[in-house]
């Protein structure tokens, strides 16, 4: 059975995928030859949960391809691997194999290579727009985040502008507050010991904020996929190669890094992009929750149909009849079950 749809034509959109298989022995190799003089314990960007991989990606990259039609191409930017998707992609919707293509983090750094391997999704989305043949328009993705309901070019880019989804926030002075007092508190407990504060989702935007000259307030934005200029990111880079070089430098996750996704919403809000909707996405964290968690969840997503995308972290953590049964309905949301 083929969901082939038809591709119509208009603004080219590609959908930009960042994704790494944790569990691949190269890639925890590489992972352990930088860590040998530090404990991953310490470093809250090397936790292995961050890295894991339960075969999301199938469901993202088939979600684009059956929600998305004008889609044009899906980047997956990962670190030497490849998601397996062949099969899948030529049995349902035959024709768009070369739509999909994995692009290595060795050309999203060409010319930075020494900065390589980058283990922190901050540093890797910081040089997604970069990849060679990457739409002007393009939509970011987690590889955790996923298509429900049909979209349209217009839920991205309006007026060739992107849409900006989430709402304004105050400065996070308890965060800010609570890192500084822990980071003088804590080594004097620790034999003298550093104190990383681990990077929050909030603080990361925050930093990415004060970039683009916000300084009592921010746009925050939910785990969504987000529309990106590309060339506006690039005209900031080339001139501000320093502060994209700071961002970069961090092998792993740190609390020091702005948010690129978030640099790219304050960019936009500053140069007077008002195309701001509301949050019209799911979001699953299953892990140790009550036991009618995720259908409860399941069942918001069947009744309100202006939940058009949806995330779902920590499954790695999450027990096999868990997954299963979340895979089992985005199976079912897909189209993609067995006669």
């Amino acid at each position: 059975m083929s969901l082939t749809p038809v591709i119509d034509s208009g603004l080219p959109v590609d959908a930009l995928v960042t994704w790494v298989d944790g569990s691949d022995p190269a890639h925890k190799a590489k992972m352990e030859k930088h860590l040998s003089r530090q404990s991953s314990g310490r470093i809250p960007g090397a936790s292995p949960t961050r890295f894991a991989s339960v075969n999301e990606i199938r469901y993202c990259v088939l979600s684009i391809l059956r929600f998305a039609p004008f889609i044009r191409n899906i980047f997956i930017l990962t670190d030497g691997q490849g998601p397996g998707l062949r099969a899948d992609i030529e049995r349902w919707f035959p024709g768009r194999r070369d739509s999909v293509k994995i692009v290595d983090h060795r050309e999203a750094f060409r010319g930075y290579e020494h900065y390589l391997p980058a283990f922190s999704s901050r540093s890797i989305s910081s040089m997604a727009w970069r990849i060679e043949g990457l739409s002007d328009n393009f939509v970011y993705f987690n590889d955790d985040t996923f298509l429900i309901r049909e979209v349209s070019r217009d839920d991205w880019f309006r007026a060739g502008r992107p849409v900006l989804r989430g709402t304004w926030a105050t400065v996070p002075l308890f965060r800010i507050l609570r890192d500084k007092v822990m980071s003088a508190l804590i080594p004097l407990f620790r034999q003298g010991r550093d104190w990383e504060p681990r990077a929050s989702y909030h603080m990361g935007q925050w930093g990415a904020a004060l970039l683009a000259g916000f300084r009592w307030r921010y746009f925050y934005f939910g785990h969504a996929p987000f529309a990106i200029d590309r060339r506006v990111m690039e005209r900031f880079f080339n001139g501000n190669q320093q502060l994209m070089e700071k961002n970069i430098s961090y092998r792993f996750r740190n609390f020091r890094q702005y948010d690129f996704i978030s640099l790219a919403c304050h960019l936009e809000l500053a140069s007077g992009n008002m195309n701001i909707t509301r949050n019209d996405f799911a979001y699953l964290q299953p892990y140790n929750r009550r036991r009618n968690y995720i259908s409860g969840k399941i069942q918001i997503c069947e009744r309100n149909d202006r939940i058009r995308f949806l995330c779902v972290q920590s499954l790695e953590m999450c027990t096999p009849e868990e997954q299963k049964l979340v895979f089992n309905w985005l199976t079912y949301r897909l189209g993609m079950e067995e006669n």
